[in-house]
């Protein structure tokens, strides 16, 4: 099975007050490129869906391995990057959905979400101690419903109770994201 991984990466970072993705964290990696090296350790191929004409991430993003594409509806919304990434990779038969800001997630529970898909999941992300995490990976039984997100909900209207798979983890980095510039300190 093709399970492509979208590294979502094209946020505003109000929050942080400065362009989070290229901060680095404690060992003095870029946000954007720990995250990505992650994913791209899990999975064969991965993409990153970026703000037009950001050419420092998209050369971060591209020399860890990901393929770069350009959202030029980023500020209408998550949904929009996530349309973009799934549209990069029409053929995929999933796709394992990870935010830039999350450098923490193993490459290992990225892979197990992307092994639940190929097992048959059609929606399936990782959960620590009852709180569902990411990344959120998606069969493609919902291309169509990805390549209509058009907002800032994401893909979140989409995971409904009997449909997510679950999958039990201790990877602290699935509920760990870096909102303000205090939550890159270890």
């Amino acid at each position: 099975m093709s399970i492509v991984g979208l590294l979502l990466a094209a946020g505003s970072a109000r929050r942080f007050g400065a362009r989070k993705l290229l901060a680095d964290i404690a060992d003095g990696t870029p946000v954007a490129a720990a995250s990505g090296a992650h994913l791209i350790a899990a999975l064969p191929r991965g993409i990153g869906v970026v703000r037009p004409a950001d050419a420092v991430l998209s050369g971060l993003l591209a020399s860890v391995g990901l393929e770069v594409v350009e959202n030029d509806r980023a500020a209408h919304g998550l949904g929009t990057s996530i349309a973009a990434g799934v549209a990069a990779a029409p053929d995929a038969d999933g796709w394992v959905i990870a935010l830039g800001d999350m450098p923490w997630i193993r490459p290992e529970t990225i892979g197990a979400v992307a092994e639940a898909l190929e097992a048959g999941a059609s929606i399936a992300a990782p959960c620590l101690n009852g709180i569902r995490g990411h990344p959120v990976g998606f069969s493609a039984r919902w291309r169509d419903a990805l390549l209509a997100l058009d907002s800032d909900v994401g893909a979140r209207d989409l995971i409904a109770p009997g449909v997510l798979h679950l999958i039990p983890t201790r990877d602290p980095g699935v509920i760990r994201d870096i909102d303000r510039p205090s939550d890159l300190i270890t």
